[in-house]
């Protein structure tokens, strides 16, 4: 004997109101743990926002699946037959359509408008649609076999092998290599950019307080890839202005050999060999 329409109604509306209010308790909960104690060992940017963002969906799926598994579930002695044919909610899939199209259309809003506000941290070519205005503090990210060195053309094209930046400043990254293509990652800077020859690829990034960040190549460039790993800094700035001189008379002995700044170079392509 079939159940009849009214009692089945009744039956959804009892499931979905269960559904309804786990998960909006389960979203209560958890947003906000993982905006707190998540968000601050993410990579800066918008990244702390955009999870906490999903987080209610992925607590609706959540909840879904587990109360599905559990309140649907045939009992062992069940003889295991086909259910009943389920036809289409027309409420159902218009609310998770419009819900979902939502969620997409502000994540990609949300992004493009941060993304032309703070410059890009991915990199663009020489010429970023995405960049910060101003007097940026410029550095030069030169890749190679199997390490980066960093030029500052506002100290004279002082080359270093250690990247260190002022704290609180907005910093235009000018990436290039002298040989295979690389990647340049600074991971907790939120900053990854393709490093290639002959190729001035400008990234962003905004430095805040004092902290060390690793530096990894994200890029397969050759025999020795997975050590080419480096610890970059952040310094106050009178910090940094210190370590800058000590850099300048540590290197003065070989500064007349350094080759003139640019913002690209064209290697040998014997050197691409390794």
């Amino acid at each position: 004997m079939s159940t009849p329409p009214r009692e089945q109604a009744g039956g959804r509306t009892v499931h979905a109101t269960r559904v309804l209010i786990a998960w909006i308790v389960m979203s209560v909960i958890a947003t906000p743990i993982v905006y707190f104690v998540l968000g601050p060992v993410l990579p800066p940017g918008d990244n702390t926002v955009l999870v906490a963002f999903v987080t209610p969906i992925v607590c609706l799926l959540a909840v879904f699946f587990v109360y599905s598994l559990t309140q649907f579930r045939a009992a062992p002695s069940t003889e295991l037959v086909d259910g009943p044919p389920l036809r289409n909610d027309s409420t159902v899939q218009t609310t998770w359509v419009a819900v979902t199209s939502v969620a997409v259309l502000f994540l990609a809003g949300f992004g493009t408008y941060e993304l032309l506000k703070d410059g890009s941290g991915g990199g663009q070519g020489p010429a970023p649609i995405a960049k910060v205005s101003g007097n940026n503090f410029q550095v030069q990210v030169i890749a190679q076999q199997w390490e980066f060195t960093y030029r500052y053309p506002s100290f004279g094209g002082l080359e270093t092998s250690q990247l260190v930046l002022p704290a609180d400043t907005n910093v235009e990254l000018h990436v290039t290599s002298l040989d295979a293509t690389h990647s340049f990652w600074a991971l907790q800077l939120g900053v990854k950019a393709d490093a290639n020859p002959g190729v001035d690829n400008v990234a962003y990034v905004q430095t805040k307080g004092a902290r060390s960040f690793d530096i990894h190549c994200a890029e397969l460039c050759g025999l020795w890839h997975g050590y080419m790993f480096d610890t970059g800094e952040i310094m106050p700035a009178t910090q940094f202005t210190a370590w800058v001189k000590q850099q300048q008379q540590v290197f003065a002995s070989v500064a007349k050999y350094m080759p003139k700044y640019s913002t690209v170079y064209f290697p040998d392509p014997q050197r691409r060999a390794g």
